[in-house]
């Protein structure tokens, strides 16, 4: 009787024991198929400067934009767990570059050649420009007509490059500041003539505030620009960013979240051309 009864104990166990296992097996599946990678994988930690609507800002106490849902779908392509922390401008870049807090970075960050001599970029995933936030009458039609006048922009951007380069390097009247939003708030201030800022960021603030009086010019002179996932010199992560960007941009989900952050189909006919150079210059 007593040996019956080990008998059916040790039976009851062997079902419950293979019944864990099933569910850890399962629930291992459905984190890989969910892009997590599994329990154990790897959690890249992402920076970006959230000051950028639509590209990246706050909303309440997440940060939220275009960059932000296009790499969720490349993270989920790719199968890799992330975290993304809002972090500033100027640090954002340090932090990357020593590449211990953070294994890269999404913030509307143009691919360079001198950026490239320090960093690495994922392939290009947005097409920009810069464009100037004057006020309505200013009579300013290009960047030229700046040169005698104050401008504020972003430090460390593009913006600051090229204005440095028509207004000479150590002029007082181009005010550098940590985010575009203060640059901004400095013209509203009357501290500055112009913004000069991407495309993208000038036209949301002109959308947010229409009582303000202000326009927005537009120089040929501004080439156009692509944005990549900067990421620290010789990171492993790029070999695997690389396909899931593509992928994504090709199979119709970079399409979805542009319409969300934009309202309207992307034309990606410059952004896919720039890839392959890209790609074939690897």
């Amino acid at each position: 009787m007593k040996k019956l009864k080990l008998l059916s104990i040790l039976a009851l166990l062997v079902v419950v024991l293979a019944a864990c296992g099933s569910k850890n097996d399962e629930s291992t599946n459905n984190a890989a198929n969910s892009g997590s990678g599994g329990e154990n994988a790897k959690t890249y930690m992402i920076a970006s400067d959230a000051t950028y609507a639509p590209m990246e800002y706050m909303d309440k106490e997440d940060i939220v934009g275009f960059d932000i849902d296009f790499l969720k779908a490349v993270m989920e392509e790719a199968g890799l767990k992330y975290e993304v922390k809002n972090v500033a401008w100027e640090t954002m870049l340090a932090s990357v570059q020593q590449g211990k807090d953070y294994d890269g970075s999404i913030s509307s960050v143009t691919i360079t050649d001198k950026r490239l001599e320090t960093y690495d970029f994922s392939l290009p995933y947005f097409e920009s420009t810069n464009i100037i936030l004057v006020k309505e009458g200013s009579g300013i039609t290009s960047a030229q007509d700046l040169k005698d006048k104050t401008v504020a922009v972003q430090i460390s951007t593009t913006a600051d490059e090229i204005m440095t380069g028509i207004m000479g390097n150590g002029n007082t009247k181009l005010k550098r500041f940590e985010s575009n939003t203060l640059a901004f708030m400095d013209m509203d201030q009357g501290g500055a003539d112009a913004v000069v800022a991407d495309i993208a960021i000038v036209q949301e603030y002109l959308k947010n505030n229409p009582d303000k009086k202000y326009e927005s010019v537009t120089d040929p002179s501004f080439a156009s620009e692509y944005y990549g996932i900067l990421l620290p010199k010789g990171s492993e992560l790029k070999a695997k960013l690389d396909p899931a960007v593509k992928a994504v941009i090709e199979n119709g989900k970079y399409a979805e979240v542009y319409k969300t952050w934009f309202g309207e189909e992307p034309d990606t006919t410059n952004l896919l051309a720039e890839l392959k150079k890209h790609e074939e210059a690897k």
